[in-house]
This record gives structure tokens, sequence and C-alpha cells, in this order.
């Protein structure tokens, strides 16, 4: 640990290892379509239910954690987190145990309400260390600090995939070793096993630095009489007060809800643009194919999402956090608004493509903001409560992609099991157009409001 007080980036070290596990929450959608096969009484949006309580889980345990973590430090509560979330994803392994209706409570009591508290109490404190170790470089740490959180998908989405059905670990449609094929609920187990053991691991690098600290030969920007007369540290019943609070919440909650909409069922949403695009029969060999294209592009959104924490926090410390928000919020509501005409396939890669760079940004852009605004001292607890708008983000995207689906068509086909048994199997091919308006228009609407952002002088409303 001496390490760690001699050189910062060992901090960023363990942010990355953990944030690289808890970013596997998004591969949700590889799951999607085998439980809707083993459970065909389920509808799409029970198959969505556990997507929107793992993210809300996480959302809430960012809170509690946020306010512990300022207390006692974050390796206890990193810790703690990864032991959750390993042990909701083992438990979530005895789903098939139970009968269709109570296999769904099941599998969200550990899966998502257990895993994501796990999930929420490890990601808060990398975040809240990251900022305090680098008040020189708030955008571009936070960026590093949860650029593995979006990178996670990338490796684990090919991995559970595979893991489920048997074959190859792919990255960019390339075989690179074969997997056992376990079947969808011992992948629960795998994942399990593996996530306890790297966020303990990584929670090892996490330590504040002692109070005051300031890096070797920086000292904070000298500030105009103006500025110096802004409040520093905010307490959260402060910060509440401030009507710059609540439009950082509203924007964060739209952005997210844009965001997690496209990568919770990016998935389902290329199955059913591919399968709307056949002019005959669908045989396994053809879904199949669909299905990797599918995960492969779960791969390259991750990829996206990660890059876009950091490229975004950059920007943000070049340009500032405002305009930068505006860009993002700009260029996602756009690509949200054609979403539905990009059916061929390089294009809806463009399109998760450029969803994943700005959610990317989002999620590297409000910690800094938070920091900016609201200061460090109570930064645990209030980045939690900011970090609720993803919360309430993750419960509504999915809810809109779900909601607004209209059933398009429903394809079936015939497989046969390794005894050579036919199973018939029915995929819906769903109308995702009234969702992606929706949350364009949020997008774009968010970016008018970010035009009268800035910032607060006291913890009191004040709107001159």
């Amino acid at each position: 640990m001496v390490l760690i007080m001699k050189n910062r980036w060992f901090v960023v070290l363990g942010a990355l290892i953990i944030q690289v596990s808890l970013g596997a929450v998004y591969i949700w959608s590889v799951f999607q379509t085998p439980l809707l096969t083993h459970f065909p009484a389920w509808k799409e949006t029970h198959v969505t239910l556990p997507a929107q309580i793992i993210l809300a889980s996480f959302a809430l345990a960012v809170i509690l954690a946020g306010r512990i973590q300022d207390r006692v430090g974050p390796r206890p509560v990193a810790t703690a987190g990864g032991l959750m979330l390993g042990l909701g994803l083992i438990l979530a392994k005895f789903t098939a145990s139970f009968p269709s209706s109570t296999a769904l409570i099941w599998l969200i009591l550990t899966y998502s309400v257990l895993g994501g508290l796990g999930i929420g109490a490890a990601y808060v404190c990398p975040i809240a260390t990251c900022v305090k170790w680098f008040p020189d470089k708030r955008g571009l740490i936070t960026g590093l600090a949860v650029a593995g959180f979006g990178a996670g998908a990338f490796f684990f989405a090919p991995l559970a995939r595979g893991l489920i059905s048997g074959g190859f670990y792919q990255l960019f449609g390339k075989n690179l070793f074969r997997l056992p094929e376990v079947g969808l609920f011992n992948t629960f187990l795998v994942l399990g096993v593996i996530f306890l053991a790297t966020i303990t691991l990584g929670a090892i690098f996490l330590k504040n630095p002692e109070p005051g600290y300031k890096p070797a030969g920086w000292n904070p920007p000298a500030q105009s009489v103006s500025a110096a007369s802004l409040k520093v540290d905010f307490s959260p019943s402060e910060m509440f007060r401030t009507w710059q609070f609540w439009l950082l919440w509203g924007v964060y909650l739209t952005g997210c809800a844009a965001g997690l909409m496209i990568i919770m069922k990016a998935s389902p949403i290329w199955q059913s643009f591919a399968l709307s695009n056949l002019t005959s029969g669908l045989d396994p060999a053809q879904f199949n194919q669909i299905a990797s294209a599918g995960a492969l592009a779960v791969s390259i959104l991750a990829i996206f999402n990660s890059l876009g924490r950091i490229v975004w926090g950059k920007i943000s410390d070049l340009a500032g956090r405002k305009a930068t928000l505006l860009a993002m919020f700009t260029l996602c509501g756009l690509t949200m608004l054609f979403f539905n005409s990009f059916k061929n396939y390089s294009l809806f890669l463009i399109g998760i493509s450029l969803i994943g760079l700005c959610f990317g940004g989002f999620l590297a852009v409000f910690p800094a903001v938070t920091a900016d605004f609201f200061g460090t001292k109570h930064y645990g607890t209030n980045y939690g409560w900011m970090f609720s708008a993803y919360g309430m983000g993750g419960i509504l995207g999915p809810y809109l992609a779900a909601g607004l689906m209209k059933t398009a068509a429903i394809i079936s086909f015939q497989e046969f099991d390794s005894t050579g048994q036919g199973l018939k199997k029915s995929i819906v091919v769903g109308n995702y157009s009234q969702a992606f308006l929706v949350a364009g228009v949020l997008c774009l609407a968010a970016a008018a409001a970010l035009t009268f952002l800035k910032k607060p002088s006291t913890g009191k409303f004040n709107f001159h």
C-alpha cells in the first residue's frame, strides 16, 4: 500500500480492475433470447424487468455506499460490493429450479437486487477515490475510472454467449479459443465466481489521499473575485436547494434512458432489424449467424462506451463541461431520431457506436461536473444522489423499448438438440421506432435546457 501513496496511478489500476467486472451488467441482452426460449410463458416486458431492476438497485446502492465510503474509506465498501455481486450471480444459477412465474422473482432477487446492490457499492468507490487523487485531471480521470465499466461488455458478452451455447470465444468475429457449453444458468455461476475474485482484488488498490493533498507541481487555478465568492463544498441538503442540481439530474436521466435503451436491448433490436429483412424462411444456421452478429454488436458498443468516457472526459477538461454536455446530447438525440433507419448491419454498428460514445461520455462528465459544482468534501454522497438519475434512466429506457415496441411478426423455426429431437423456437420481430423517436426528442430537449446551466453561487435556489 506504500506504493499507492507514492504513485496515484495504482488507484486508477484498481479502479479499472473493478469497473471492467462491473461493466458486465451491460451484457443482459445476450441472456434475453435464451431466457425467453427457456421460459416461453415470459413476455418481452418480463425479460426486461431484471435489467430494469438491476439498474435501479445499482443506483440506490451508489447513494448508500457513497455515504458509507465517505466515512470508512473505499476499500471495505468496494470489497463488500464484490462479495454481493458474486453471490447474486451464483444464486441466480438456481433460477431453472423454479416454475416460470416464481423463476422471474428469484432471478430479480438474486441477479437484479443483490447483484445490483453489489455493483453500486463497488462502483462509487473508484470514482470518489480517483477524483480526490486527481484534481488536476478531473474530467480525464473520471473518464478513465469508469472506462472499464463500458469495456466490461466487450470482454464478457462473447464469454457469456460462448458459455451458454458452446463454441468459440469470439472477438470481432474471430474465433480465439473454444469454450465449454455450460448452459444458460451455469453461466451465471461462472461469471459470479470471476467477478467476486476480480473486484475484491481491485479493492486492495483503493485508498484516499491525505486531507489537503495536491499533486506535485500543481496548484489550484487562481480565481477571480467573483469566482472566489462561489461556494466550494455543498452538503447534500445544500445541493438539493440549487436549481443546478435538478437541471443536471433531469438531463442525466434523459441521457441514461436513451443510452440504456440501446445498450440493454442491442442484441434483440438487431435481431428484429435482421429478421424484418428476411425474404424467405428462417433456419437455425441463419438465426445463429444473426445472434452472433448481435453479440458482436454488444461488444462493439462496449468499446465505444468505454472510449467515450475517456475522450469526452478529456474534451470536457479542455472545452468545458457545459459545451461538452451540449455536444453529446445533440449528437445522441439526432442519432436516436434516425436509429430506426439503421437496418443495414454497417449502419446499425455506426448507430450503436455513436450512442455508446455519448453514453460513455455522460458517465465521465457528470461525475466531474458534480465535483466542479458541489465540491469533493461530500462527494461520495453527492454523486450518489446525482447518480440516482442513472437508476431512473435504467428503468425508463428499457421500459420505453419494451412498452412502445410493437410486434411486427413472429417467426418460427425448427432446431435439433444433441439427441436429434426437434425443438420449435419462436422469435418475435419488434418495431422499436416509437421508442427511438421519444428518446431522440428528450435528448434534444435536454440539450436546450443545458444552455441555461451555470455554476451555483450558494446552497439556495438562485436564478440571478
